[in-house]
């Protein structure tokens, strides 16, 4: 009986996911033979510069912390 209830239970929440429609284009606007057709970025116009700045300072401050440590580890030794 409980292989039978989470059986039902997967196949709901696979009809669930099943019904979501996909996003729309980003160009699906934009009028192809005017202007500004072909200038929009598939992924649309998000900025990225932001975050890959974060991310490396996050992966500089996180090596500083693995040297710190091991430098500090080879000298308690």
């Amino acid at each position: 009986m409980k292989k039978l209830l989470t059986s039902i239970a997967i196949i709901i929440m696979f009809l669930g996911v099943n019904a979501q429609d996909d996003p729309p284009h980003p160009n699906d606007n934009v009028n192809p033979t005017g202007a500004g057709s072909g200038n929009t970025p598939v992924g649309g116009g998000a900025p990225i510069g932001g975050g890959i700045f974060i991310m490396l300072a996050l992966g500089a401050a996180y090596g500083g912390k693995k040297v710190y440590e091991f430098k500090k580890r080879k000298l308690a030794e």
